[in-house]
């Protein structure tokens, strides 16, 4: 367990577990924006033991956004710098990102849970965007990640929330689950991952962070694919992958 004071990282059997831990609703504070920045760093440096990391939250609440009681003490660029950082720390993190989404998650906390790569969500779990309430708006940069154009404007433009099961019929969520089975489902999937060969899963991160960036699926495969599947064939991982093939034997990886 490191040592964090608003959330907490668990690394077992290779799978790193996040928890935001700032009750009552784990509202983002510039500490909370910081921690998760550096949790994230910390999680893409430690080749070693992290393969898969899981993010969720203790509590009733995923996140539900700024802390609107702090926010006016901040000074606006220090806490502008702070929100990039943290959310580009997990959009960039080196290994995939399962978001566990135990409750509602708004504003950011959407945009925390838009920052991962794959999504289970607790049947009591709502997402939104409220911006436009408080007369302000963003998001949509994520926002446009899961959603396709007409559903996202339409939560950027409203406000409103929507459920689990919507967010499943749009294809955003892969699970809906009960609340009692969320981690098991997440844990579950990120075992699946953890058991893949570490550089190819850190390098299939890279190669879809980048493939995002490029519109062009053509011009996509020739500047990052080809080149990535290149690289892995000549790995450790793989030729043990082969070899575990033909011996009808699981693999053993060793992130070489």
């Amino acid at each position: 367990m490191s040592d964090y004071e608003l959330l907490r990282l668990d690394v077992t059997d290779f799978i790193a577990t996040v928890t935001l831990d700032r009750p009552p609703v784990n509202a983002l504070n510039m500490a909370l924006y910081q921690e998760i920045r550096a949790v994230f760093d910390e999680i893409s440096q430690r080749a070693e033991d992290v393969r898969v990391a899981v993010l969720t939250a203790s509590g009733k609440y995923f996140c539900v956004g700024r802390d609107l009681k702090s926010a006016d003490n901040d000074p606006q660029e220090k806490r502008n710098a702070a929100v990039r950082a943290a959310f580009f720390a997990l959009y960039h993190c080196a290994v995939p990102v399962i978001a566990a989404v135990n409750g509602p998650a708004l504003g950011g906390g959407l945009t925390l849970v838009l920052d991962c790569d794959i999504i289970i969500s607790s049947d009591l779990a709502t997402f939104g965007l409220p911006e436009i309430n408080a007369g302000l708006c963003g998001g949509m940069a994520l926002n446009r990640r899961g959603f396709n154009q007409y559903a996202g404007r339409k939560l950027y433009f409203t406000g409103d929330a929507i459920s689990g099961a919507e967010m499943y019929r749009l294809g955003v969520a892969d699970q809906v689950v009960s609340p009692e089975e969320l981690m098991p489902a997440a844990m579950k999937l990120a075992g699946n991952l953890a058991a893949k060969s570490p550089v190819a899963l850190r390098a299939a991160k890279w190669s879809a962070n980048e493939v995002e960036k490029i519109l062009d699926f053509e011009q996509a495969y020739r500047a990052v694919e080809s080149r990535v599947t290149l690289g892995l064939a000549q790995t450790e991982d793989h030729k043990e992958a082969v070899r575990a093939f033909v011996e009808k034997r699981p693999p053993v990886f060793k992130g070489r």
